[in-house]
């Protein structure tokens, strides 16, 4: 499996050197891997995949965004609703400040679920948008 960003520019399959069908793609905001969780479970214990990479990005939008700015574009989109605005301020989009930082959290996060098994390789890679460096640093 693969957890990855849901940016169009992050093309795993090209990145990995992998033809379709080889590896379940799992993919959203920033990729990670607590909102990956149940897919990678399912993937694992129902479809026999052994292996996990996590790939984050250089320039991705969850990186150096807050949950304050978010949550204000989300309440100036939605003026005088209070509902929107309680939603919003209490949401967590959970962005983060470091990327090679946060590519060891999430993996060191599947290393220690009980749920995930740990049979196969956990190993996390930062890809460069820019240079699209192939293979991606490997980083956890």
């Amino acid at each position: 499996s693969v957890v990855t960003c849901m940016d169009h520019r992050v093309d795993p399959i090209k990145i990995f050197g992998l033809n379709p069908g080889d590896a379940h793609v799992i993919r959203n905001a920033g990729g990670l891997t607590r909102e990956a969780l149940r897919s990678i479970i399912i993937s694992q214990r129902r479809l026999g995949t052994k292996h996990i990479y996590v790939l984050q990005h250089t320039k991705c939008g969850m990186l150096g965004l807050s949950n304050i700015d978010v949550s204000a574009q989300i309440i100036d989109e939605s003026p005088g609703d209070p509902c929107v605005a309680a939603a919003a301020v209490e949401f967590d989009f959970k962005p983060f400040p470091d990327l090679v930082k946060s590519v060891k959290d999430n993996v060191q996060f599947l290393k220690h679920h009980p749920l995930v098994e740990t049979r196969g390789r956990i190993q996390g890679y930062v890809y460069d948008v820019e240079t699209q460096r192939r293979p991606p640093k490997l980083v956890a």
